[in-house]
């Protein structure tokens, strides 16, 4: 019995700290809210919270190192941490390891989800991780567009070279030469127009947008209507609109949203082939 209670004392004093560290955040004293943070971790170092509110005081004093080593301290202390796996994903990029903190930025958002869905951090965490995108498509597109250009220009000198040869060989055929050598340099360039589609910007589908926002799905639900909508979105207006749906007028309860998983993979298999969508996202 006193064993217990010594223990809840300490677990009292320790959300204190956090409460205290919290207060210190709230005022821009980062400084006091690491040590107050630091304090309820030497009393308590199992509770994860503590450790990603420490970490998001060294973010923002840019101390990145330890802000990696908090989170993943949290990580190890509850896999399912939001907070824990979006520092981490953060701190990743800031290094431009691009493809794992893309990794632990969906870990992120994925649990943000599933935990709350109209989250102020679930925004945030899906505008970070477009942000990685899309900057990871733009360094490889432009190695891409690069390395297509150098292959562009041997194609051609090489077109050139055999045209200078037909031309010597096909005395009297010169205007036959000549159209051959134009309708080819013609075809070469359909084909890296062609190959480069797919790095160039244009309108998304609407079949992949909201009706309501016109924004590309992030989290896509379908309704009983069998019309889509983004998550965050038809919950708002559930919940500050009417219990319908906005495009049918039906009656519409938030346990009668399905996700709509075929929509979700046609926009990831979309804009893993159109990164430049993530900006306009």
């Amino acid at each position: 019995m006193v064993l217990e209670a010594g223990l809840a004392g300490v677990a009292k004093q320790a959300e204190q700290l956090r409460l205290d560290g919290n207060y210190y955040f709230s005022k821009d004293r980062y400084g006091a809210a690491i040590d107050a943070y630091t304090e309820a971790i030497t009393l308590c170092p199992n509770v994860p919270i503590y450790w990603t509110n420490r970490a998001l005081c060294h973010l923002k004093r840019n101390d990145w190192t330890k802000v990696e080593a908090d989170c993943r301290k949290a990580i190890q202390l509850d896999h399912d941490s939001v907070k824990g796996h979006y520092l981490l994903g953060l701190t990743l990029l800031q290094r431009n390891e691009y493809a794992e903190g893309i990794k632990e930025l969906e870990k992120a958002l994925n649990l943000g989800r599933g935990a709350k869905p109209k989250g102020y951090i679930v925004e945030d965490i899906w505008e970070e991780l477009a942000r990685a995108k899309y900057l990871l498509w733009e360094q490889e597109s432009s190695k891409r567009s690069w390395e297509l250009q150098s292959l562009k220009e041997a194609c051609e000198a090489a077109l050139e070279e055999k045209h200078v040869l037909d031309i010597s060989r096909k005395e009297g055929f010169l205007d036959e030469a000549s159209s051959t050598h134009l309708k080819q340099m013609e075809a070469l360039r359909q084909v890296f127009r062609k190959a480069a589609e797919d790095d160039t910007p244009a309108e998304v589908p609407d079949y992949l947008c909201c009706k309501i926002t016109l924004d590309i799905f992030r989290d896509p639900v379908i309704t009983p209507s069998g019309v889509t909508y983004e998550r965050a979105v038809i919950l708002d207006h559930l919940d500050k609109v009417g219990k319908f749906d906005p495009i049918t007028r039906e009656p519409l309860r938030e346990s009668q949203l399905v996700p709509n998983l075929a929509i979700k993979e046609a926009v990831r298999a979309y804009m893993d082939k159109h990164g430049w969508a993530y900006k306009a996202s």
